[in-house]
């Protein structure tokens, strides 16, 4: 199950879940509430609300336990998920996983004066000025990105009423985590502490010259770990 960022389409998916089939993985990416033709309200609702979403596919698709891959914001829906519905999820795997150490410089308010309309990847560095990207990175990589930014504000928001302690560690499920060294947005030092306070269940790969969207920016390198990470867990993938 693959989950994106908050407030955009899985579209950036599409070449990684294709190399990811390729090793005999059943690949399902899903858009939340309000991303492209996915509905349902946006206000009132928490972290709870966005992982009984996924619970409720994953049920449809009688495909439990599914290893749960979440990018940025869809880290913290994936945590929830295993948290609330640990019977429904086999492993965690965590890319650009923020929540508790934030960036080192506030990211600004563009996106909440973006408005409603659908922008793409390389507007999301040249019109919002989003730090997304190591600076290693051509910002073209992020040209199959879809973003509503309003949404991205309701996904985040969703956060506020959620005590971190309900998420953060994932139940106890198996996590990997996968981070870039130059990610501004959710530093590094998220998946250090994760790792320092969970011990040997957290496996971590920094990788360098990656940043927030390190899924495009590094993609070969993402690909490999999580398929030795889905190859070493000990029950067979369906």
């Amino acid at each position: 199950m693959l989950l994106a960022n908050g407030g955009c389409s899985t579209s950036y998916f599409d070449h990684f879940g294709e190399r990811l089939a390729s090793t005999g993985l059943q690949i399902v990416a899903i858009n939340m509430r309000g991303v492209g033709s996915s509905r349902g309200p946006l206000e009132g609702i928490n972290l709870h609300d966005l992982a009984a979403d996924v619970a409720g596919v994953i049920e449809d698709l009688d495909c439990a336990p599914a290893h749960v891959l979440g990018h940025a914001f869809g880290n913290r829906i994936a945590r929830c998920l295993a948290a609330d519905h640990p019977a429904l999820v086999r492993s965690v795997i965590l890319l650009a996983a923020g929540g508790l150490i934030g960036p080192p410089t506030p990211l600004g308010s563009a996106f909440r004066n973006a408005g409603d309309a659908k922008r793409g990847g390389t507007e999301c560095v040249t019109v919002l000025g989003a730090r997304w990207l190591s600076p290693a990175s051509d910002p073209s990589v992020l040209a199959s990105v879809e973003c509503w930014p309003t949404v991205h504000i309701a996904h985040l928001a969703t956060s506020q009423p959620t005590p971190l302690d309900e998420w953060w560690t994932a139940g106890t499920a198996p996590l990997l985590v996968i981070q870039g060294l130059d990610d501004e947005a959710a530093p590094s030092a998220n998946g250090h502490a994760l790792r320092d306070q969970l011990g040997e269940r957290v496996h971590l790969v920094d990788i360098p010259r990656a940043g927030h969207f390190l899924v495009l920016e590094q993609p070969g390198a993402v690909i490999e770990a999580v398929s030795n990470f889905i190859g070493g867990q000990s029950q067979p993938i369906r």
